[in-house]
């Protein structure tokens, strides 16, 4: 996660991490369709509206790094070094989000979302949204259509390993098992 740089950006991240814990600390307690988002404030000790300036949706409470994943996978793609080639930048990337989301005390939390119909449908559409802004910053860096079908597999492909990792028995073994599918697909399919 970037710092934030002056007093109020500092402030509006501890208050965004307070409501954070607050709501997971909560969610694996009570079970998560058990806690309503005024719990969540009334535990965080904030407005219902303070919350909701910071968490667009209930969900988001548990994916409250969402946004920092999603920006961290264009920045392995745009600040690579120039000589770096793009999929093992990517695979980087992945790795280092798949330990962060396979550290110790993070099963609860998956066993909260596998669990969870909402939760699991959010996660969902979140992987096709990072999917679709990685493809994006490929395709920048290319100098390619944004629409370039070989921009988007690449990306699916690199968010599916994550998925597919965490829920693996040896989740780097298998980041690495379909990186190497995804480096012969570039290969092949690589544009000049």
């Amino acid at each position: 996660m970037t710092v934030p740089t002056g007093r109020r950006e500092r402030k509006k991240a501890a208050t965004r991490q307070k409501i954070a814990d607050a709501a997971l600390r909560l969610f694996l307690e009570r079970g998560y369709d058990a806690v309503g988002i005024r719990d969540v404030a009334a535990e965080a000790d904030v407005a219902v509206t303070t919350l909701f300036s910071h968490f667009a949706s209930k969900e988001a409470l548990v994916f409250e790094q969402d946004e920092d994943f999603e920006h961290r996978l264009a920045r392995a793609v745009t600040d690579r070094a120039p000589d770096e080639p793009l999929i093992p930048a990517l695979r980087r990337e992945i790795h280092a989000m798949v330990r962060h989301c396979t550290a110790d005390g993070a099963a609860p939390i998956w066993r909260m979302i596998d669990g969870s119909p909402a939760l699991r449908q959010y996660e969902d559409s979140m992987r096709l949204r990072h999917a679709d802004s990685l493809a994006a910053a490929i395709a920048a860096d290319l100098d390619l259509p944004h629409t370039a079908t070989v921009c988007r597999a690449i990306a699916r492909f690199a968010i599916d390993a994550y998925a597919l990792a965490r829920e693996a028995p040896d989740p780097q073994a298998a980041v690495d098992e379909v990186f190497r599918m995804i480096e012969a697909a570039w290969g092949v399919v690589r544009p000049s």
